[in-house]
């Protein structure tokens, strides 16, 4: 099975006009195995940061410490075991996007024998959606790597 590109996605509609980041990307691995890498410290740092603090159950908390040493920090908000990932989001010492003040949701949808991934990140700025979206576009794929079984190797970051 071969990989899909990530495809991009409209704005969701949230019913506040607010602007959102989605993008998709299909897995040739089962939910279960996608679902493992976004709950588990050790496996989350593996595609995306340097380390992680992944306490996934709702109220739980997340961490990721990125290569360069920024610090993403949030809540685990919905927790649905093979099917759905939602979490607060924010940098640690950033003006616009503090810790807790957007949201991201992923979706996992079986597909024959693979996965779909569908990432939507909600309340960040107009002006913090391109670093964002280049940020997703960079670490889906790294994701699909090791899901797959494969190594994406160390991280170098989006940019």
């Amino acid at each position: 099975m071969s990989r899909s590109p990530l495809v991009p996605q409209g704005p969701p509609d949230r019913g506040d006009d607010a602007p959102a980041l989605a993008v998709e990307r299909r897995v040739a691995a089962p939910p279960s195995t996608v679902y493992a890498y976004l709950t588990d410290s050790v496996r989350w740092a593996r595609w995306q940061g340097a380390s992680a603090e992944i306490d996934a159950v709702p109220g739980g908390r997340f961490r990721m410490r990125m290569g360069n040493g920024m610090l993403a920090e949030g809540r685990f908000v919905e927790l649905v075991p093979d099917t759905r990932v939602v979490f607060t989001w924010g940098w640690n010492g950033h003006p616009t996007v503090p810790p807790g003040s957007s949201i991201v949701e992923i979706d996992l949808a079986s597909e024959g024998d693979g996965t779909v991934i569908r990432l939507v990140h909600h309340g960040l700025p107009p002006d913090d959606i391109p670093i964002h979206e280049t940020g997703w576009r960079h670490y889906l794929p790294r994701l699909a790597t090791i899901a797959e079984g494969g190594d994406p190797g160390v991280d170098p970051g989006p940019g």
